[in-house]
């Protein structure tokens, strides 16, 4: 899979983003993004074929397997990876908007279309509260489907086709279990990211207006 259009979405994001949203950017890019193309998706690759049970039962295996990982991991990651990223979408939309609409009139209507303030404020707001609700969104969705972040060794299926209780082995579960915390971390860094620029820029722009109130009154 290509993820090229993800780091140039990064990268133009940038542009219009606070220091905050710069390390949250960078997070993304270099301990998830990277992480994920280099080493993790690796060792997922052949997570179903090192998948191993005790018996030769025809459907077996598969039926287990599919019972403990109903979703992959990789790619349950790429898809938040993706869920994440995109409602940045939004702030290169509208500050798009504002250029080309500075350019139809043929005048000046903003300082600076890239600065974020008055319309382009709330969206990049709602872009944060998104990336932030996606973030728990699947760290509960990985919780959930996988009873807690962790990779056993062992597991016990008696599913049918099973004639039995079936002792099921998965394939490097140390190697998974590093990545699999990693991976974990840096989601709830970049929850926290994203929740301390939300609070830097609704309180910046509260004081902003307390003082443009209190000024008005002075006046």
């Amino acid at each position: 899979m290509s993820w090229g259009f993800l780091r140039d979405l990064l990268s133009g994001v940038n542009e219009y983003s606070t220091g905050t949203g710069r390390m949250w950017a960078a997070v993304v890019f270099v301990f998830r993004l990277l992480v994920y193309v280099a080493a993790a998706e690796n060792i997922w690759r052949y997570e179903h074929d090192e998948f191993e049970c005790n018996i030769k039962q025809p459907g077996c295996e598969n039926v287990c397997f599919d019972h403990f990982f109903p979703v992959s991991h990789i790619r349950l990651w790429a898809l938040q990876l993706i869920m994440v990223s995109t409602p940045s979408i939004l702030v290169v939309f509208h500050v798009a908007y504002r250029e080309n609409r500075e350019k139809h009139h043929n005048q000046k209507l903003y300082r600076n279309p890239r600065e974020i303030d008055g319309g382009l404020l709330c969206t990049y707001l709602i872009s944060l509260i998104l990336k932030t609700g996606f973030e728990i969104i699947f760290l509960v969705l990985f919780y959930k489907l996988y009873n807690g972040f962790k990779i056993p060794r062992l597991v016990k299926c008696d599913i049918r086709p099973c004639p039995s209780t079936v002792d099921c082995y998965i394939s490097k579960p140390t190697e998974k279990m590093i990545f699999l915390c990693f991976l974990v971390a840096t989601s709830c860094l970049c929850i926290i990211l994203n929740l301390s620029e939300l609070s830097y820029l609704v309180f910046k722009y509260s004081v902003k207006c307390y003082l443009k109130r209190d000024t008005k009154k002075q006046q």
